[in-house]
């Protein structure tokens, strides 16, 4: 029996169930703020299409202008005003240039708005700014750098668009409602007219998901990537997130050699001296060589403390043996929290993605440690599309921003190197949600019939 159909054991219906009328009251105005959001579409399409003017404006009024009226008759002396026209066309190009840059938080809105109200998400298609490969940027690389950006040419192509014709089909649904509301209340309207009016209204709400979802694909066939484009941006994340994985390996050569040098070599270094020293005395001082021989064995120890911990580091055993959630487990059981763990894995991700969760939570648990103040903490383990999902979440004072350090930006580098993605809220006053994404696939368990 299904909960929107529950009953009591004498047949009525269940008195917690919502009435009828409180449904289709909750369904109308649902579908009324999804129809209502193609204004928002609309105030994007006007907002564009001005954009787009001023871009014509800028590009194609001064210099021609300028040479139009030195060649006119009553200015027969065309040198000053052609001497003139070329660098203000230079200069409508530049305008235009940054004109071209304002159009970008219209088209990213569009691109946000289009996933989360359309739900048809479209990627971010620019090339990088200049500058942000390392190399300085002069002058005229800025001039051109929007003119050369062939997502910048599409966001154009989709203002003039959507400013044109595209609207339509976004306030399509608030105009149908609109238009029933306003011929039920209008005096002197027939009773055929309004139950016609009211049903157009009726049409509006019921295909204001469907057109809303048409336009976000009308919308994604102009802003987003270009095949080819998609492929640069790869190739460009992939190179970027192999350096930052070479550099983060490298630094943690540099790691483990300065905690082999600082802690187990040093603590080895000087068991070897304590025992040199009891070899010259043994024969003579006996019991001072018995007592360096104790301080060499809890030396010894110490220093098998310690490369136990720094392998622990790495990859710790219970990793490798038990997988992600025994290993985040047994880390819980080390941290002085009150860690709440949950995981519903029926299977193992890759060894590498299994490594880089386990670190990139372990490094989250030593910030809310340092950091949160926090008295409890969440961590959810869930394997969905192809899509490893860790939730850590605490109850601590918040704040956390991956720009001002903390550990956070490393995690980001961690996880991009396998395509993986941290996603961070921490409002002031908490709580600190952190959900990590890696895409991998599982392997089932292997089943002994022994």
């Amino acid at each position: 029996m299904s909960a929107a159909q529950t009953t009591d054991t004498d047949g009525r219906d269940d008195p917690d169930a919502a009435p009828a009328w409180v449904m289709r009251l909750a369904w109308t105005i649902r579908r009324a703020i999804v129809a209502s959001r193609g204004l928002a579409f609309l105030g994007l399409a006007v907002a564009g299409l001005l954009v787009s003017l001023l871009i014509l404006a800028a590009a194609t009024l001064p210099g021609p202008g300028l040479v139009t009226y030195g060649l006119s008759p009553k200015h027969a002396y065309a040198g000053p005003a052609l001497a003139c026209a070329l660098p203000a066309l230079v200069a409508g190009l530049f305008v235009a240039s940054r004109l071209l840059l304002a159009m970008r938080p219209i088209a990213g809105l569009t691109r946000r708005l289009s996933g989360r109200w359309c739900q048809v998400p479209i990627a971010d298609p620019y090339l990088p700014r200049p500058g942000a490969d390392g190399r300085e940027a002069g002058l005229l690389r800025w001039l051109v750098w929007p003119l050369t950006d062939q997502a910048t040419w599409r966001d154009l192509l989709w203002a003039t668009v959507n400013g044109c014709v595209g609207w339509f089909l976004a306030v399509l649904p608030a105009g149908l409602l609109a238009l029933g509301v306003l011929g039920v209340v209008a005096p002197y309207t027939s009773l055929e007219d309004r139950l016609l009016l009211i049903a157009v209204a009726a049409l509006g709400l019921w295909a204001a998901p469907w057109l809303l979802r048409g336009y976000g694909y009308l919308a994604r066939s102009m802003l987003a990537p270009t095949r080819q484009a998609e492929l640069a941006l790869r190739v460009r994340h992939l190179a970027q997130t192999r350096t930052e994985a070479l550099d983060t390996g490298a630094a943690e050569i540099r790691r483990i050699e300065r905690d082999l040098h600082d802690g187990a070599q040093a603590r080895l270094v000087a068991m070897g001296m304590t025992l040199d020293a009891a070899g010259q005395i043994i024969d003579t001082n006996p019991e001072a060589a018995r007592a360096l021989l104790h301080e060499a064995r809890d030396a010894s120890v110490k220093a098998l403390a310690e490369l136990r911990a720094l392998v622990r580091g790495i990859h710790p055993p219970v990793l490798a043996d038990r997988g992600l959630a025994d290993a985040l487990q047994a880390l819980a059981l080390d941290t002085p929290l009150r860690i709440h763990l949950a995981s519903d894995l029926y299977g193992r991700p890759p060894a590498w993605v299994e490594s880089a969760a386990y670190l990139a939570v372990s490094e989250l648990l030593a910030n809310v440690s340092k950091h949160a103040e926090a008295r409890e903490t969440w961590i959810d383990i869930r394997h969905t599309d192809g899509m490893l999902r860790i939730g850590v979440t605490d109850n601590g004072h918040g704040g956390a921003d991956p720009a001002r350090g903390s550990g956070l930006r490393g995690i980001e580098r961690r996880l991009a190197a396998f395509d993986g993605v941290l996603a961070i809220s921490s409002p002031p006053g908490g709580p600190t949600a952190v959900t990590m994404e890696i895409p991998c696939e599982l392997s089932l368990p292997k089943i002994s019939f022994s």
